[in-house]
């Protein structure tokens, strides 16, 4: 069995081929809602190229979306160009995870994605950040259950904003400071993004814990994971693919 497997982002798409078990490719692609969906197919079709695979080999597609327009793209695209009709992550889903959330149906699609993945590789009693266009945290308790979370504003729009509202301050790119006190204006701009999103991070988990009343394991992911877990005292494990494993394991359970 080769699967695709899409998950949209506000600001990028996470792409991965699966072959069984396997991952055998990712890419990451912008997030363009205006792109016509020949431009997002013949991109796809070129990324296969590059990993030396045949769009034809193709068996089944699911998708996860958090942007509305891009599966109105998405859809037909899979059937022009692998002629596969896509599972699509959303209200009616197999899960096998009960969603204790007011109204499930807010919850956005890569946050449960996420918790099944979480709890599928590392068990329960755990906390998934997802350092995304918003930073997500989401908890699933020991029993394999979704209970809920938080959201914050993501990095690079804190850092955004910032540039956008100082006159003075340039736009910087995000990466470890040397110190924190900084000596120049670039220096204390990393200082200030950096160890601050990191302190918010181990602080949003803190709070977490506590109302828990437990020891969840907190498992990261998302494109700056990596980057911001070497700055904080929560994080344990770093899962770059989790979201891309979740949409696999909620593909079997729904095939």
């Amino acid at each position: 069995m080769t699967l695709l497997v899409i998950d949209v982002g506000n600001t990028n798409t996470v792409i991965g081929l699966f072959d069984g078990n396997k991952l055998l490719h990712n890419w990451r692609v912008r997030t363009v809602a205006d792109h016509t969906m020949d431009e997002y197919g013949m991109l796809i079709v070129n990324l296969y190229k590059t990993g030396k695979v045949s769009s034809k080999s193709v068996n089944d597609i699911i998708i996860s979306c958090v942007v509305p327009p891009m599966l109105n793209i998405l859809e037909p695209l899979c059937e022009k160009y692998f002629h596969v009709k896509p599972l699509i992550v959303g209200p009616g889903i197999r899960t096998g995870m009960p969603i204790y959330y007011d109204n499930p149906k807010e919850v956005g699609a890569d946050r449960i994605v996420n918790a099944v993945a979480g709890y599928e590789k590392y068990g329960g009693d755990l906390i998934i950040v997802d350092f995304g266009t918003a930073t997500t945290f989401d908890y699933v308790s020991k029993n394999g259950e979704y209970m809920g979370g938080c959201i914050s504003p993501g990095i690079v729009i804190s850092s955004e904003a910032l540039f956008e509202r100082a006159s003075k301050l340039p736009r910087v790119e995000f990466s470890r400071p040397r110190s924190i006190i900084a000596k120049d204006t670039v220096s204390s701009m990393q200082a200030g993004i950096m160890y601050g999103y990191a302190g918010l991070v181990d602080g949003i988990v803190e709070r977490m814990k506590a109302e828990a009343k437990s020891n969840p394991k907190v498992i990261a992911t998302g494109g700056l994971a990596k980057v911001i877990a070497q700055e904080t005292k929560s994080i344990n494990i770093v899962d770059e693919m989790l979201t891309l494993e979740g949409l696999r394991m909620i593909y079997l359970k729904n095939k």
